[in-house]
């Protein structure tokens, strides 16, 4: 292990092979990706350099990452990237533009931060099928963060392209882009290679008993193992006495350093500074700022001799603790001075933002000119798509504001860049910051907006429905439109929380806000739809929640991307699936094509709830995978509902218990709406198990939450069924009550055709007869295959009672066969059983081939059967073409063909008729 240059490599023979097998995966044409960590000193550099080495027959791509407090969007993204350039050509035309608006090669709108990073992913993939790429990146902690974003969802998306990715992240740092990749943590070396690495570092004698006090002290780390034992003097080494402790190597290792940098001559120290200032490393402009200060080049002598720094066309530092002691012992005047003479070479039209950071870290105190220059940069990161650049521009451009009106202004257009990045506390940092100041009642509004999204986003979900609405009545004298989109927010936040208080007010709020002048929009039609629904209930709000639905099914993406995710609102409080189906579709799409990836795991959820309520299981799947797929990349979250729903249909007890139990833990946490769901669920899966007393409890708590009302609603049928097998027709007839105040005002199919399966449930004689036939006509011409089924199941089990076996049995198959089908095993089940009691013989059937296929490859084949390209299914599902060809040939050996060709037969369409999205 080479804790200094020239020592040779000790021991890590594990760690080495870790690397050897990543190099061969790429080498086979696999992708493979590791993480190595430690503290510094432990060795990370040198396992890099280690798989550089061996990287023969692979391209090598590489970039360092440096410390600094400054970031500019995509800088270290561009390095890694820019050998590739002459491959741009080989991505999608949407990819191309991202990447070259992102690294600034061309100028457009900002593109999407996912978008970009697709287009990494297929840049690299695109360079590696000429030649196995091996991408090393150290330091990688101190990338900026819209690399470490792209890099990370990349290394997460690789699969069966010959990319490998070696990164090194220093700890205890956090980088939240690169958690959950795997991992190689690196500890200090073993004692026999510590003794080993001493030998060749130390001259003369060193005393056993020190030596084993320094391996003992130091955990072996190689660096501090070299360090600590060469700064000890003779006697020391000898005579047994003790170096000082280790536990803070950090810091120690500084000092060290520190003690070598004192001895230094004046100029050789200022060029250290001035190499520790420039976060780039380009030897051109650290010697034409030295030349500001008159540093003769000799000055560089003395720090090579003394291990600290190398230059030739890039400026090296022997370790980077070397360049963070040099910095931070500095005064704050010499940083002003290294700072300025940067600023002062930096190319004021090629480089003018790092020009404006190098003057605001040389400016002494408030300076206007400076902050207007930090603005301008914060402009053109956004524009860029750097939002955490332009969040880093405008906080020190507050801090560099001396006007109070200005300061405000910066402050809270930091905060909302900072609230998008998702940093959270940087975010409300800079609001209290605004707030210092005499805000107006329109930046009191933006502050309130600010915190609201910042609560809602980081979960504490019942505040942010209070702060949101608070900023909506605050935003209605300066901006209709967006005290709108606010109240809809505060609103579904208020959902999710089950706040009634909140529930209670916004919608009279939003009824009190002035008349709107020309025909209502989607936006407006909602919010009245959902305040009417509150306030006076569904026969009051369905005809205005139609037309929001019908009016919702086509809203703008840049409706859907703000405010989208409650759009599926209206048609679910109407007993409307086809539109919130059609709406869901059509958003996953949309959102797709925008590249919101941190947003797409909800509308993913939506598309896959409605997907279970039609029975298409596969699909409700694989929009569920990807939304995790996604999430995990992303690090945002991934709503359950849509997994809760497909588990209690697919009726597996233990699937079903889990996925509840998981989501009523969130609810504990907080997220009190998300119960309804639970115990919803809950109520499903009971019933579908025939334990109805246990169904009827699970169903009487979602029915009384009065946060998710529609999901209210639909779990009043599972209570009408649960309560009239359990006897207690008390209990079943009041929620049918309930449930025909919400199925008469609709009057569509879906509706009634619920409505007369439960009335069927609570009837006699001819009329229940008659109402199971009309459920069974009304459903037949609806989407809802489950709910067909279980129309037959239910006749059956009536038609049994009343000793009519052999038309019992008739139903009875009919529902098997239809739950068989579409995988509603409980349910299945509970047919099965009613038909061994009407006098049939049990039979089970297989399971199909294509039901081998996992939610990915089910996505994928389904595609490709619908004819899409290679290149086509990757764009959609964020992965690279080689990959989408990997998992459709394992698809063909599963389904025993041998082409697309046989993907039709094999994998008919779902019975809606409609390619799955």
């Amino acid at each position: 292990m080479p804790a200094t240059r020239g020592l040779g490599f000790l021991g890590r023979t594990s760690e080495r092979q870790r690397l050897d097998g990543v190099l061969a995966h790429a080498r086979d044409g696999q992708s493979a990706v590791v993480v190595i960590r430690g503290p510094p000193g432990i060795g990370k550099t040198a396992l890099l350099r280690y798989g550089g080495r061996q990287a023969s027959g692979l391209r090598v791509a590489q970039v360092e990452g440096v410390q600094a407090e400054m970031e500019l969007p995509f800088a270290w993204l561009h390095r890694l990237c820019a050998p590739m350039f002459d491959r741009l050509k080989a991505l999608a035309e949407p990819q191309q533009n991202a990447l070259r608006v992102a690294l600034g090669l061309s100028s457009g709108d900002a593109p999407n931060r996912f978008l970009v990073a697709l287009a990494v992913l297929n840049l690299l993939c695109a360079t590696a099928l000429e030649r196995p790429l091996l991408c090393l990146v150290d330091d990688a902690q101190w990338l900026d963060a819209a690399t470490v974003q792209a890099l990370g969802f990349v290394a997460r998306r690789l699969l069966a392209d010959p990319v490998a990715m070696i990164f090194s992240v220093r700890e205890p740092v956090v980088t939240r882009g690169f958690a959950g990749l795997p991992e190689l943590s690196l500890q200090g070396l073993e004692v026999p290679d510590a003794r080993a690495l001493l030998s060749r570092a130390v001259p003369g004698r060193l005393d056993d008993r020190v030596r084993d006090r320094i391996i003992d002290e130091t955990g072996g780390n190689p660096l501090a193992l070299v360090e600590l034992s060469q700064r000890m003097t003779p006697a020391e080494r000898a005579g047994g006495f003790a170096p000082a402790g280790a536990g803070d190597l950090p810091s120690q290792l500084e000092d060290r350093y520190l003690r070598r940098v004192a001895g230094l001559p004046d100029a050789t120290r200022l060029l250290l500074l001035l190499a520790a200032a420039d976060p780039l490393g380009d030897a051109s402009v650290l010697w034409r700022a030295a030349e500001r200060l008159a540093i003769h080049p000799s000055a560089a002598d003395a720090a090579a001799e003394a291990g600290l720094l190398a230059i030739d066309d890039r400026v090296r530092f022997h370790h980077p603790l070397v360049r963070s002691a040099v910095y931070r012992a500095a005064s704050d005047e010499e940083r002003r001075q290294v700072h300025e003479a940067l600023a002062e070479v930096s190319d004021l039209e090629l480089d003018a933002d790092r020009q404006a950071w190098h003057r605001a870290l040389a400016a002494a105190g408030a300076d206007e000119a400076v902050a207007a220059a930090l603005e301008h940069s914060a402009e053109r990161a956004h524009a860029r798509g750097g939002l955490a650049a332009a969040a880093a521009f405008l906080e020190r451009a507050t801090a560099l504001t001396a006007d109070p009106t200005l300061r405000a202004r910066r402050a809270l257009a930091g905060a909302e860049a900072s609230l998008q990045t998702g940093a959270f506390d940087a975010a409300l940092a800079l609001v209290a910051t605004a707030e210092a100041e005499e805000l107006d009642e329109l930046q009191c509004a933006q502050a309130d907006l600010v915190r609201g999204h910042t609560a809602f986003a980081s979960g504490r979900v019942s505040d942010a429905s209070t702060l949101l609405m608070k900023a909506a009545r605050q935003l209605e004298p300066f901006d209709a439109q967006l005290a709108r989109e606010t109240y809809l927010i505060a609103w579904g936040a208020a959902f999710v929380a089950s706040h009634d208080l909140a529930l209670d007010e916004i919608p009279r709020a939003v009824r009190a806000l002035p008349p709107r002048s020309g025909a209502p929009r989607a936006l407006d039609l909602l919010l009245d739809g959902l305040g009417l629904l509150t306030t006076e209930g569904h026969a009051s709000a369905t005809p205005t929640l139609q037309r929001a639905a019908h009016a919702l099914a086509d809203i703008p993406v840049g409706d859907v991307l703000r405010w989208g995710w409650m759009a599926t609102a209206a048609s679910n409080a109407v007993w409307d699936n086809d539109g919130a189906w059609t709406i869901s579709a059509r958003q996953v799409q949309l959102v797709r094509d925008a590249g919101a990836l941190a947003q797409l795991p909800l509308y993913l959820s939506a598309l896959g709830l409605a997907n279970a309520w039609i029975g298409d299981f596969a699909g409700a799947a694989s929009n569920i995978a990807e939304a995790e797929s996604v999430a995990g990349a992303t690090g945002s979250r991934s709503a359950s509902q849509a997994l809760l729903r497909l588990r209690a249909l697919q009726g597996t007890e233990v699937e079903a218990s889990s996925a509840i139990a998981s989501t009523l833990e969130q609810a504990a946490a907080g997220a009190q709406g998300v119960a309804t769901y639970a115990h919803w669920a809950a109520a499903v899966l009971y019933n579908g198990l025939g334990r109805y007393t246990e169904a009827a409890s699970s169903a009487q708590r979602s029915t009384s939450n009065t946060g998710e009302q529609w999901v209210s609603v639909w779990a009043l049928p599972e209570l009408v069924e649960a309560a009239a097998r359990g006897g207690d027709a008390v209990v079943a007839r009041r929620a049918l009550e309930r449930l025909t105040e919400t199925t008469q005002p609709c009057s569509n199919d879906v509706a009634l055709g619920i409505e007369a399966r439960c009335r069927a449930l609570l009837s006699e004689g001819a009329t229940a007869e008659a109402l199971h036939h009309e459920a069974q006509n009304r459903l037949s011409r609806t989407r809802l295959r489950p709910e067909l089924a279980r129309a037959y199941l239910v006749f059956g089990e009536w038609l049994r009672s009343e000793a009519r076996l052999g038309e019992a049995r008739e139903q009875l198959r009919t529902a098997e066969e239809m739950f068989a089908d579409i995988g509603m095993e409980a349910f299945a089940e509970r047919s099965r059983g009613e038909l061994i009691a009407a006098g049939a013989k049990r039979h089970k059937r297989s399971l199909e081939p294509r039901e081998e296929l996992t939610p990915q490859e089910e996505q994928i084949a389904g595609l490709a059967r619908d004819g899409l390209s290679n290149a086509e299914i990757g764009a959609q599902l964020f992965l690279s073409p080689r990959t989408v060809e990997w998992h459709l040939h394992k698809v063909f050996t599963k389904l025993g063909i041998d082409s697309r060709g046989g993907l039709y037969a094999a994998l008919p369409r779902s019975s809606r008729g409609e390619t799955r999205m």
